[in-house]
């Protein structure tokens, strides 16, 4: 059994096929999907997903790039959604100080306020950084005891270290498997096995051989056969400590 904890099949890539998608990734021992809300359009549409499929989950957040037109009501309605059985996270939610689509103040602020949305809720948090590593600690320092998973990990090991002393869990997508991406391999070599959730991030970051093309959560199998040759695991022995990983996590 696999887990894709981190996909987003609500977008609109998704819309002429998205049932031949869900079965391709069940045929590869995917039972499990969680679909991230990176909006508040995204959240409600990641719910209603997960209201129709058994095997999907939600999660309700807002990105940083969407920090500047954040409302009072938006929150509202977020906390709205995660109160829902099948939201088992607050996410994704973060800095991004690589596009800056939003200006800085305004992310910080977004951010503080759904890691208090998560607390109130006691649901775990999705995050998302980018370029913004001593702002995102600082941030998530303060808002302890908190669980989170650090998505689409791209920092250090420093940032890394910094990561697992508070008890974090690390993401992985199918950037991994770039050719130039030995640093990552190295960082997925260094991180202790029940500490690695395992994603796609679909419909980004196809794996090598597949880019330019759409990914999708059927992915995850290559993915985990990618992490197991990088640890000296089995496919199977990955596939169960990520699962008991990410059941753990978001409680479902």
């Amino acid at each position: 059994m696999l887990v894709d904890t981190h996909c987003h099949l609500d977008f609109p890539e998704y819309d002429q096929d998205r049932e031949e998608v869900i079965k391709r990734a069940k045929d590869q021992g995917v039972e499990y999907v969680i679909d991230i809300g990176s909006s508040l359009q995204g959240s409600r549409r990641a719910l209603e997903l997960a209201q129709k499929y058994e095997s999907i989950y939600a999660t309700a957040g807002i990105h940083p790039h969407e920090a500047d037109s954040f409302t009072p009501e938006a929150e509202k309605e977020i906390r709205s959604l995660a109160k829902d059985r099948k939201v088992v996270g607050i996410g994704e939610i973060g800095l991004d100080y690589f596009k800056n689509f939003s200006l800085p103040r305004n992310q910080l602020s977004l951010f503080t306020q759904m890691l208090k949305l998560a607390k109130d809720l006691n649901l775990p948090i999705v995050v998302h950084t980018r370029e913004a590593q001593s702002d995102t600690l600082k941030i998530l320092k303060e808002a302890m005891p908190i669980k989170a998973v650090v998505h689409c990990f791209s920092g250090d090991k420093n940032f890394l270290q910094e990561c697992l002393d508070l008890g974090f869990l690390i993401s992985f997508t199918c950037n991994v498997t770039y050719k130039k991406a030995e640093n990552l391999r190295d960082i997925i070599r260094a991180t202790p096995s029940n500490s690695i959730l395992l994603e796609t991030d679909a419909p980004y970051l196809s794996p090598e051989g597949f880019r330019g093309k759409r990914n999708e959560p059927a992915q995850v199998r290559l993915l985990a056969e990618f992490v197991a040759r990088l640890k000296g695991m089995k496919l199977e022995e990955i596939a169960k400590v990520t699962t008991e990983n990410s059941r753990r996590f978001f409680n479902f």
